[in-house]
């Protein structure tokens, strides 16, 4: 994936359509755990084109709210999370063209090669 074409260019192509589905994936089960229905409730915005806002449903559901922030979902690191994150990982392994069992270290290597490419230029 090139960064120099638009991102409205990648709307139909396959490797941009599974990294996307895969991160909305991602972020609906991080927004179902961040607010979950019986705790939150959405309210549509007064003004529109503005996101809903989502208010607790009572008191006890406040101080639940509270308590589940990103830190301490990633700290938790429940195996529904991982498995998201790994699912998205080894979308943008295959739009690299790369494989899914690459080590960090490696992964590293290959994007800062990448990069160097980049900066000097065609």
């Amino acid at each position: 994936m090139t960064p120099n074409i638009p991102a409205a260019e990648y709307a139909s192509e396959n490797r941009a359509q599974a990294i996307a589905a895969v991160a909305w994936t991602l972020n609906e089960r991080r927004e179902n755990w961040l607010n979950p229905s019986d705790l939150a409730k959405r309210v549509p915005e007064v003004v529109a084109g503005f996101p809903d806002r989502i208010l607790p449903i009572n008191e006890a559901a406040t101080a639940e709210l509270k308590k589940r922030t990103l830190t301490n979902l990633y700290n938790q690191r429940p195996a529904w999370l991982d498995n998201a994150h790994n699912a998205l990982d080894a979308a943008v392994a295959a739009a690299y063209g790369w494989p899914a069992s690459l080590s960090v270290d490696e992964i590293l290597a290959r994007l800062l090669s990448l990069n160097a490419q980049r900066a000097a230029g065609p």
